[in-house]
């Protein structure tokens, strides 16, 4: 009994005298064990501070946390992986992550054939942005006068701005007819008022925007809500 005691107050003194870390270097890897070659589309999301980075393609990831903060490791097509961090005495937190496929992963999104959706297929298919006559070429020898006037010209710079812009808002609109569409379908859930944010968020190239079938356009855009609630999930 006089040898234990010592021994626990030293351990005591040990665990009292631990410095806590202020960051966590977190490091691990994320792993289908039933596949270890798939591509992972890895999201490793800190919900504590709201931010999130991606992983490598082989499913490792290495991020700088703190400690004790909530971590959730979402992967397209996958169950969600969460667990709490813990720092080490040198301030580090490894992980290993086994994940498995949703079990209904693989499900057919039907797109009613309403009127609405061609048209939007359509205006997706003739965005383009307005053209604004310039005279080039052998034209321009033909008559420098107005080539010199449309280059210089502060209404003719004025006239391609305005273009650009009402490009952007028409890209901007179209976007939101589709998620208003996805919404009202029940393919996804999103408030009206997170639209503008979401757009912005996803970032859609104008190319795949105007090329993209419908199944493509409905996967991509599920695809990016699923990590733009996992940052903001006050908005789920």
């Amino acid at each position: 009994m006089k040898l234990i005691v010592p021994i626990l107050l030293l351990l005591s003194g040990m665990t009292y005298g631990q410095k806590p870390c202020d960051k966590v270097w977190l490091k691990g890897k994320v792993e289908d064990t039933l596949n270890k070659h798939t591509f992972l589309n890895l999201m490793v999301v800190n919900t504590t501070t709201g931010e999130g980075v991606f992983g490598q393609p082989n499913g490792t990831f290495g991020v700088y946390v703190g400690d004790n903060d909530s971590i959730i490791l979402s992967v397209k097509g996958y169950e969600r992986y969460g667990f709490r961090v813990k720092g080490d005495s040198s301030c580090h937190y490894e992980i290993y992550a086994a994940v498995e496929r949703k079990a209904h992963q693989i499900e057919e999104v039907v797109i009613k054939p309403l009127k609405s959706i061609q048209q939007i297929k359509e205006e997706r298919a003739d965005l383009a942005l307005r053209e604004t006559r310039t005279i080039t070429g052998i034209e321009a020898f033909q008559s420098p006068i107005t080539a010199l006037y449309q280059r210089f010209s502060k209404r003719e710079q004025s006239k391609s701005l305005v273009a650009q812009k009402e490009y952007a808002d028409k890209k901007e609109e179209l976007v939101q007819e589709l998620l208003r569409l996805y919404v009202s379908y029940d393919i996804i859930k999103l408030s009206q008022d997170d639209f503008l944010d979401f757009i912005h968020f996803m970032a859609m190239d104008e190319d795949f925007l105007k090329t993209a079938s419908d199944m493509e356009l409905v996967t991509f855009i599920k695809d990016k809500l699923e990590h733009y609630l996992l940052l903001h999930p006050e908005k789920e």
